[in-house]
């Protein structure tokens, strides 16, 4: 009798799970003749049919329900030993953990752990939603390996001295989140300029953490809501009851129902830095995170926004 194989397994399991040939085909990347050429080696193998056709597709037979179960567990083990093998070779084993304030852990931080963890298998990472200093604290008594911080206009400053600040460079800047039923939700962008009568969803600070209020340089702006949660004040932005500041690196994070839309400021619009900050001597997973976030960032491009006139002086 013909020997099983793992690829006629995968295969028969994933026909089992999509009842088609065609939809498992388009699962595993084959051809649909490849998926029956599978199906038929381990019918022989098995000494039975495997499945059985009705008018929308196949089912198992008796035989390939007990096939199947069995095929499942011998491919969970298959893979876990895949990534256990690759964690003996993979020189970043272990655990790390990152931070970042919840802004930044909205997208831009769970990104950058999938991109390292892909990479290096082997390697078990934490995250933590944490404040800023909250973050430095844990920082420097090294509970934690890398955070995501910011710097600048607006924001308290903190006690940086023996760490190194690794700069995360983004071609994207600021926007604002509207409700998708907003007048500006049909636009590519808007001028900082129209922002100035808009109802605002602000961060309620509590003076230690880095919160975003109504768009710099607006004198005197309406304030609808307050709200500490990043997802209570995009859940009013989505409710209609104001716009949100959102930098650009989180604008894959706002919820259905939300549309980020680039700003054009010609003053600068918002005037802060996003840094990843580690020990001064961190060790190889957390300048592979660093690398990681580095990398995320960049990628996320920068906003499509027309030229700004040139200024009249």
């Amino acid at each position: 009798m013909a020997d099983l194989t793992l690829a006629g397994l995968r295969v028969v399991a994933e026909v089992a799970r999509t009842g088609s040939f065609s939809a498992a085909a388009e699962r595993l990347g084959y051809t649909q003749s490849a998926i029956s050429r599978q199906v038929a080696v381990t019918e022989k193998a098995a000494g039975s049919p495997l499945f059985t056709r009705h008018a929308r597709g196949v089912r198992p037979t008796a035989a390939g329900e007990a096939l199947v179960r069995h095929a499942s567990t011998v491919l969970d083990s298959v893979t876990a030993a895949s990534q256990e093998l690759a964690g003996m070779r993979d020189r970043l084993a272990g655990r790390l953990v990152v931070g970042g304030f919840p802004t930044a852990t909205a997208a831009l931080v769970p990104r950058a752990i999938a991109r390292l963890v892909s990479d290096h298998p082997g390697l078990t990472v934490q995250i933590m939603d944490a404040p800023t200093p909250a973050q430095l604290l844990a920082l420097r008594r090294r509970r934690l390996e890398v955070a995501v911080l910011a710097t600048g206009e607006g924001l308290p400053e903190h006690d940086l001295d023996g760490l190194r600040l690794s700069p995360l460079r983004s071609g994207r800047g600021a926007g604002v989140a509207v409700a998708d039923t907003h007048p500006f939700a049909v636009r590519d962008w808007v001028d900082s300029q129209e922002l100035a009568g808009q109802p605002w969803v602000v961060g309620a600070s509590d003076g230690t953490s880095l919160e975003f209020g109504a768009w710099p340089g607006i004198e005197k702006p309406r304030v609808s809501f307050a709200a500490h949660d990043w997802p209570t004040r995009l859940g009013l932005v989505a409710a209609g009851l104001g716009i949100a500041l959102v930098p650009g690196f989180a604008a894959e994070a706002v919820p259905h129902g939300v549309r980020w839309i680039p700003v054009r400021d010609q003053d600068g619009g918002l005037r802060r830095q996003l840094w990843a900050a580690t020990a001064d001597n961190p060790g190889a997973a957390a300048r592979a995170m660093v690398r990681a976030l580095q990398d995320e960032v960049t990628e996320l491009g920068p906003a499509r926004l027309p030229l700004a006139p040139a200024r009249q002086g």
